[in-house]
């Protein structure tokens, strides 16, 4: 939340950026083409995160145009049907191929979207305002999307090139934050080269890190590859298992203590970073850790509290880091925070994560709904964040 404490008051975006006024009607109502699915192994979760936003996002401020994008990267017009992208036990979505395409402006003097196939002359379906990039992991979350829309100067939602490329990769994250003076956890990283060239050396890297470890993809995100080792005898298959999504693999040592996490939203203007109110998750004994399954098909199994049951100084501080990590990364939009709270007392940054998950069960709209501020209306924030926000360098 604020520094006063006061629950965050979001803008009219219809009178806070100039693409309001930009076809001469004060009624003009920014359109937004909310993008997700994409190459990662993270694609359900994006489908999962662009059906709550279009349920939620208010009608009456914006018009949308949902893209999809296939597991082989193909940009699809698809329905405006948020219930065929909803992730259950039961059912994964998934974004399927068409033989119609969609192709974003490729000028900075175009802002039109045009659909595009074979045989067929090109559908121009209308200008664009701002995306929403709602891709999760690698070939969207990491900075290559971005860059794309960068190239055209379309105004997006969320960090640019390098804070997401940062974000994504847990290795440049943390040289980042310690080079900023910022408390992180021991950890090893194992490249694809040192993998192959050498084994034992790879898994003798890890010798000086306390057990258990966390085992993880350098550029995964939503849980998937990570595994908890307590033996050493089991490192090199949950290597093996984290490469499967990566062949970077980072390796951290396990912080006995407390994971307390926190939302933060870029201010508006010269304004700095505002943090919610820092929340904890629990998880039931029969998951492990906070992993894919307790994130986003047993709610049942987890506890949100939030704010979380801490002393004061320890959620001050943890408020304090997240803004301060916000900003070594140059982040803009949202980003949340992930810290441990330490037995011995202290505060550690674990990691950012750019694009949370945005679901209406997500940890990052959960924290500002309990901070003052409800997910349509953090939506609407996020929107007006990204109109208001000049393109080219910043």
């Amino acid at each position: 939340m604020t520094s006063d404490q006061q629950p965050v008051q979001p803008r009219d975006p219809d009178s806070a950026h100039p693409a309001a006024a930009s076809d001469g009607h004060q009624n003009h109502r920014p359109r937004v083409a909310i993008i997700f699915g994409g190459r990662s192994s993270e694609h359900a979760v994006s489908c999962a995160t662009a059906a709550g936003v279009m349920r939620a996002i208010d009608r009456d401020k914006y018009d949308i145009v949902p893209i999809g994008v296939s597991r082989d990267g193909q940009w699809v017009l698809v329905a405006d049907d948020p219930a065929r992208f909803e992730l259950t036990a039961g059912r994964t979505p998934e974004v399927l191929p068409d033989r119609a395409h969609v192709v974003l402006p490729l000028s900075t003097r175009d802002t039109a979207l045009t659909v595009l196939e074979a045989g067929q002359p090109p559908r121009e379906l209308g200008d664009v305002d701002v995306v929403l990039p709602l891709l999760h992991g690698p070939f969207g979350e990491d900075g290559t999307l971005q860059g794309f829309l960068e190239l055209s100067d379309i105004r997006y939602v969320g960090s640019g090139v390098f804070a997401s490329a940062a974000g994504m990769d847990k290795h440049y994250m943390k040289v980042v934050f310690a080079g900023h003076g910022l408390p992180v956890g021991p950890y090893a990283v194992i490249t694809d080269r040192a993998w192959r060239a050498d084994r034992a050396a790879a898994l003798d890297s890890c010798a000086a890190l306390d057990f258990p470890v966390f085992v993880k993809p350098a550029r995964a995100g939503s849980s998937m590859g990570i595994s908890k080792v307590d033996d050493p005898g089991l490192l090199e298959a949950a290597i093996e298992r984290a490469r499967e999504h990566d062949p970077k693999v980072i390796v951290e040592a396990g912080i006995t203590g407390r994971e307390i996490e926190c939302a933060v939203l870029e201010g508006h203007g010269t304004q700095g970073p505002r943090t919610s109110q820092v929340g904890e998750v629990a998880v039931h004994d029969n998951h492990a850790f906070y992993d894919f399954e307790a994130k986003y098909l047993a709610e049942a199994d987890v506890d949100l509290s939030c704010p979380a049951d801490v002393p004061a100084h320890v959620s001050d501080e943890v408020r304090r880091l997240s803004a301060a990590a916000f900003e070594a990364l140059g982040c803009e939009g949202l980003a949340r925070v992930d810290c441990f709270y330490a037995e011995d007392g202290r505060v550690l940054i674990n990691e950012i994560n750019t694009m949370p998950g945005f679901t209406p069960h997500s940890m990052y709209p959960r924290m500002w709904a309990a901070s003052g501020l409800p997910y349509t209306a953090l939506i609407d924030e996020l929107i007006s964040l990204a109109l208001e926000r000049r393109t080219g360098l910043r």
